[in-house]
């Protein structure tokens, strides 16, 4: 591009950024701090849960059952530890009663009941050391956990002679949202410093590396405040804020190492500061802005997924990702204004004997070239294009190999639902559960609730209840107990809580006639119902991310073979991830070293969650280094070269990112919550295996493959993307030579494509 093009064509958005840079940087300072005001206490005001569909089956019956049946739905459990006496004991069952009186006399609790009222032997350890209390506290999931604040206090530790222990499904959820805040808090101070002091490795300069860092905290910051709001409208997931810090740190870096990259590169070249951030934001800018966009639509997926687990990861990934670019592409070239060359000082490299180099990250050279060389091709990352290319076939068929032998643990997933063991082993919560699990009889937390209304006779709830005791699935059934119109049935299986054979009995159940309209809930019809919800919409989602993905990508290229191989390879570089998530978390391989317990099944959503995730990353990267070659393509004509040159452009940088956000994800996956462990080590692995992998091996050898037919478009799409396509760089004669230059006719994909820029930054 020449001097003239990089002055002229600045653009209406370039002069609106950098007008009045000090102003924007202001402005800027003053909304994060009003973020900061308006997000604070977001993490108090989100659920834990979130696993279900609202409008399924189980949920109506559990709410009935809540309505009418509070007693049959208890979420809190008193443990009572009778101290080597023995709960039968008449000084102990006289402290336990008043107790339990005590609890029933709390606001917010119904339905307390206990063994010393009941007799029941499920509420009655094997050895008869301990016994429960049990009881519901009503409302929201907040409200809940309010009241489990307020009287846990009162209940918890040594109550006369018992010794009494908190657990239950509410303080499970309470316990595992504190414990994630904790943790967050954590892998942020662990994340920051560390990718710190890697922002200063990749750049060179402190003044550099704190860019990117201050282009994540306005992300996240902005994010919280984003957040609160939502949790107005609707439930939000406190797992999301997790996501909240992996992206904004994640997305900020990559973006700012690209722009700052970019400007750095046109400083070197000696131009003008101003025009430097023209041509950084025609250029890499729109890459950015592309790259988002492609990210916000793997996100957004998770929309159509009825649980609000899921759909909080939509709400906090299109924000934070959103709020990345936008601060990349206004703030962070207003402070390049203001930095100019500036942006280069401060070498910390000193420190350690290096003398200053006006390096950019991914060449290593001061002239902006590789290894010096006038074309860029050179170097490390482009002797390895080079040698990809060289042989590409062979590296081709073992790197796809390789990835589809790591993805092959997947086939034996099996799908189950969160509980206890998700908290560490010393968490109160999970003792409770982890004693009840061992010590009481029955199956505890797996027993399935039958939800009977329009009314029977005495007859017809008999009938009914020895045909449901005749399945080959059921141990023992308890009930009916009769309220009006209504009843329910407490069905315990012989299986575990949610194996298959339990899912199957949830089927059995649905399918038995009665005399009586019924509805199952319990922890298998749950997770049989959310199974269901994903299944019917999971083809939606994949199609709204494929779809809008290749249209995005061919915006960019005006190829058609180019958004294809986007998808598949991007769809290959997860495999790992998937076989790791299996291999490790279900099937137990690390757990000791890792310090979680395998529960033997992988929880519904999270394979959604992190596909959704994992695409949208790894698309980030395959943008950046797409948007490069085709740079060079439409300047030069030449399809190897460009490969080459692109790679040898980007290599460094997107591996920069990468490790990066790998350092980010693992800080978050330090968690002592196993799925947010998985989360971030699954993620840290998919993100690391596109950057080194699919982008350094892959990329390359399937481009080479396809040669010039790469950039092949037909008639009608090239005029499509001729009037609405984006192109990185300025007008170059070489752009419209490669109109003519295919081995097959006229290749078009890119012709004209550098006459102008048609999509004004």
């Amino acid at each position: 591009m020449s001097e003239v093009n990089r002055g002229s064509r600045i653009g209406g958005w370039t002069r609106f950024v950098t007008a009045r840079p000090r102003l924007s940087l202001l402005v800027a300072l003053v909304i994060t701090a009003l973020a900061v005001f308006a997000g604070s206490g977001v993490g108090d005001r989100m659920g834990s849960g979130g696993w279900e569909d609202p409008a399924a089956s189980s949920t109506y019956a559990t709410k009935a059952l809540e309505r009418e049946f509070p007693a049959s739905q208890p979420n809190l459990l008193l443990l009572v530890d009778a101290g080597g006496k023995g709960v039968d004991d008449p000084a102990v069952a006289a402290e336990a009663r008043r107790l339990t009186e005590r609890l029933a006399a709390e606001d917010g609790v119904v339905g307390v009941g206990s063994y010393w009222q009941t007799r029941a032997p499920a509420l009655r350890a094997e050895d008869g050391g301990e016994a429960l209390i049990a009881a519901r506290i009503v409302g929201t999931e907040k409200e809940a956990g309010e009241t489990l604040e307020r009287i846990a206090p009162e209940f918890r530790g040594t109550q006369g002679s018992l010794d009494v222990s908190v657990g239950g499904p509410v303080a499970v959820r309470h316990e595992m949202q504190a414990i994630i805040q904790e943790d967050l808090l954590r892998a942020e101070l662990i994340a920051l410093p560390v990718t710190l002091v890697l922002l200063v490795m990749v750049f060179g300069s402190a003044i550099a590396a704190l860019l990117p860092l201050g282009i994540g905290i306005v992300a996240i910051l902005g994010t919280n405040a984003v957040l609160r709001g939502i949790t107005e409208i609707t439930d939000v997931s406190v797992f999301a804020q997790n996501l909240t810090t992996a992206l904004g740190l994640g997305l900020a870096v990559d973006y700012a190492l690209f722009i700052v990259r970019r400007f750095r590169e046109e400083l070197a070249e000696g131009v003008e500061v101003r025009d430097a951030v023209g041509t950084t934001l025609r250029t890499a800018g729109r890459t950015v802005l592309f790259s988002a966009l492609t990210v916000a639509v793997s996100l957004a997926a998770m929309m159509v997924f009825p649980q609000y687990f899921l759909r909080s990861f939509a709400y906090a990934g299109i924000a934070v990702v959103l709020l990345a670019a936008a601060a990349a592409l206004i703030l962070l070239p207003a402070a390049l204004m203001l930095l100019g060359h500036r942006v280069n000082s401060l070498d910390l490299r000193r420190l350690f004997g290096k003398g200053r180099k006006k390096s950019i990250p991914g060449d290593g050279t001061a002239d902006g070239t590789a290894d010096g060389t006038a074309d860029g091709t050179s170097g490390g990352w482009g002797r390895t294009a080079a040698l990809v290319m060289r042989r590409a076939p062979l590296f081709a068929v073992a790197t796809a190999t390789g990835l589809v032998l790591l993805g092959l643990p997947f086939l034996g997933v099996k799908f189950g639902t969160a509980d206890d063991r998700q908290l560490p082993s010393s968490a109160e919560a999970r003792v409770v559960q982890e004693d009840i699990r061992s010590g009481f009889p029955g199956s505890p937390g797996g027993g399935l609730e039958v939800f009977g209304e329009g009314g029977a006779t005495a007859a017809e709830y008999a009938d009914y209840r020895d045909r449901v005791a005749a399945l080959p699935d059921v141990m023992r059934v308890d009930g009916p107990v009769v309220s009006g119109d209504h009843a329910y049935f407490t069905v315990l299986p012989r299986g575990e809580a949610v194996d298959q054979d339990t899912q199957r009995l949830v089927r059995e159940l649905r399918a038995e006639p009665a005399a009586f309209d019924t509805s199952i809930t319990g922890t298998a019809a749950v997770l049989v119902d959310s199974k269901d919800a994903i299944g019917d919409r999971l083809p939606l989602a994949a199609g709204i991310i494929v779809v809008v993905t290749l249209l995005l990508v061919f915006l960019l290229t005006g190829s058609v073979l180019i958004p294809i191989q986007a998808v598949a390879l991007n769809a290959l570089s997860l495999t790992a991830m998937f076989g790791a998530v299996v291999w490790v978390f279900q099937d137990g391989h690390l757990s000791g070293f890792l310090g979680f317990t395998p529960t033997g099944d992988i929880e519904t959503t999270l394979p959604v969650l992190m596909f959704c995730v994992a695409f949208g990353l790894s698309m980030d990267y395959g943008v950046f280094l797409i948007s490069r070659i085709k740079e060079e393509y439409d300047r030069s004509g030449d399809h190897e070269r460009s490969v080459i040159f692109g790679l040898q452009r980007t290599g460094g940088l997107i591996t920069a990112a990468a490790v990066i956000l790998a350092v980010v994800m693992v800080a978050i996956g330090t968690s002592r919550v196993t799925n947010t462990m998985m989360l971030g080590l699954g993620i840290a692995l998919a993100v690391v295996m596109d950057a080194m992998v699919v982008r350094s091996l892959l990329v390359p050898a399937v481009m080479k493959l396809t040669g010039r037919a790469t950039w092949w478009a037909p008639g009608p799409l090239r005029r499509f993307h001729d009037r609405f396509g984006v192109s990185e760089g300025g007008s170059h004669p070489a752009a419209v030579a490669v109109g003519t230059d295919s081995a097959g006719g006229s290749d078009g994909a890119v012709s004209g494509a550098g006459e102008r820029d048609k999509v004004g930054v």
